[in-house]
């Protein structure tokens, strides 16, 4: 590890020197748990620099035009792409997933961007008739000012990426604090925009932990906050920001996933697998619970445990194909190890897993878990586990798929594996839920809207609507006659 600590924070367009800052942590490999980089931490003085460099640069980026800063987003897409590798090796060094996975997010950011772009040119207007004759009301949209982009480690690059291409279309600078997991990646990403053009102070970089983020969303510059993350921290956003702000959140999912009478058992087990393990089950529409008819449930139970078994766990930066490498910190084995003792205590069958896995002296590595038999009581069936955990449990009726489905506080995303009609639609209408993928387990793509109902958040991100709530509505109603 080099002693010195890395340039880390960005800005009015310009790398603070490391020694500025009196803080800085620790960023340490999950897999060897060797530190790789110390990074300086913001205090007080420096978030409101970056605020108020955003502040400086809004009114110039706001009235630059859509077509020009659409070709700045279009510039930092190349750039991404440009560097993938190298931001996939630091991704995958800092927070764990296998370097080709690491490839495959860097490269949708790029898409993103591009998606963006576009977007930034198509921002339309109303014109409204008014019952008085001579009166003409038109609605416009205006980029709402300054942004605090508060990013996890989860998808460290992509989650930064929603947020810096809906805000930057808009017209709106922004702030950026990542994880103090997942510094390294973002400063990868910030040296895109920084090679790709952008004017001085539309972009800036903080890094630091959650002192720094209720700093930066308390800040009086600050017009709109974008948050992914937990929803206990979610919740003290609204304690901490200090005035009203336009908020989206995206937060908690605990995503169940309903295996109907109907389905097809090898696809339904693939989809499972895929969404569940994936990224060691870090992430917010991970399959957590899974519901499956009772003439299924034994035979999806073997299989799915069979295929958790065959999944390949590594190094992600010494076998980049391997399927799973560690979760991204010990607060997360912990949390995993917590939900697989209660499952175990309430009579849950360990099909697979359910502790470290052979071959692994240092990282932190568990082994992909399934747990038959899940009562609702169980904690890996009513909290998200965020982790390499799936809990299974027969039903009977479609209305009991449905209840169990619906309980609890969130409502990101859900999963049916189905072929009869009937079903499919009962489902799908009965599900509350912000996304329900059908036979498949992508539930976002970037151009349709992404977000949760309930404790799951509010505000959308991907689609027109990760762009929309950018912006604030005016409305000018002119009088043109007599």
């Amino acid at each position: 590890m080099n002693g010195e600590r890395a340039q880390s924070m960005f800005i009015d367009g310009r790398w603070l020197p490391a020694e500025l800052s009196q803080e800085s942590f620790t960023v340490v490999n999950p897999a060897t748990e060797r530190p790789l980089a110390r990074v300086a931490a913001a205090d007080a003085a420096v978030v409101d620099q970056a605020v108020s460099a955003a502040r400086r640069a809004f009114p110039a980026w706001r009235d630059l035009g859509p077509h020009k800063r659409a070709a700045l987003l279009v510039a930092l897409a190349r750039q991404v792409d440009e560097r993938r590798d190298a931001i996939a090796r630091v991704l995958t060094a800092e927070q764990g997933k296998p370097l080709d996975e690491a490839r495959g997010e860097v490269a949708k950011v790029a898409r993103t961007f591009e998606y963006y772009a576009g977007e930034a040119v198509r921002v339309l207007g109303q014109t409204i008739p008014n019952e008085d004759k001579g009166f003409l009301s038109l609605v416009e949209k205006e980029p709402i000012g300054v942004a605090a982009a508060i990013a996890p480690w989860n998808y460290p690059v992509e989650l930064i990426g929603w947020k810096l291409g809906g805000a930057l279309a808009a017209g709106c600078t922004i702030v950026v604090k990542p994880s103090e997991y997942t510094p390294l990646s973002a400063i990868a990403l910030i040296g895109c925009v920084e090679a790709a053009g952008f004017p001085p102070g539309v972009v800036n970089l903080i890094q630091g932990a959650g002192a720094v983020g209720a700093a930066l969303v308390s800040h009086p510059g600050i017009d709109k906050i974008a948050f992914t993350g937990s929803a206990k921290v979610g919740a003290r956003i609204f304690q901490t920001m200090g005035g009203i702000k336009s908020v989206s959140l995206e937060l908690g999912g605990n995503c169940p996933l309903i295996v109907a009478p109907s389905a097809d058992l090898n696809a339904a087990v693939t989809g499972a697998l895929r969404r569940g393990f994936r990224n060691m089950g870090q992430i917010c529409i991970a399959v957590n619970r899974v519901y499956v008819h009772a003439s299924l449930y034994e035979a999806f139970t073997q299989r799915l445990a069979e295929g958790a078994a065959r999944l390949v766990q590594a190094d992600g930066l010494q076998h980049p194909s391997a399927d799973i490498g560690p979760m991204t910190n010990a607060d997360g084995v912990a949390k995993v190890e917590r939900h697989v003792a209660d499952a175990r205590a309430k009579g849950a069958r360990v099909l697979c897993g359910g502790g470290r896995p052979q071959g692994f002296d240092a990282g932190h590595f568990y082994a992909p878990t399934i747990l038959a038999d899940c009562t609702p009581e169980t904690l890996v069936m009513s909290e998200e586990t965020f982790g390499p955990v799936i809990g299974i449990a027969p039903y009977e009726t479609l209305g009991e798929a449905i209840t169990l489905a619906n309980a609890g506080p969130y409502g990101l995303a859900a999963y049916v594996y189905a072929r009869d009609v009937s079903e499919i639609f009962a489902l799908t209408k009965a599900l509350c839920f912000g996304s329900v993928a059908v036979n498949n387990v992508d539930a976002g793509i970037m151009n349709a809207p992404y977000g949760g109902r309930k404790n799951s958040g509010i505000g959308y991100e991907h689609g027109r609507e990760g762009m929309e709530g950018y912006f604030a509505l005016k409305h000018i109603r002119l009088r043109h006659g007599a």
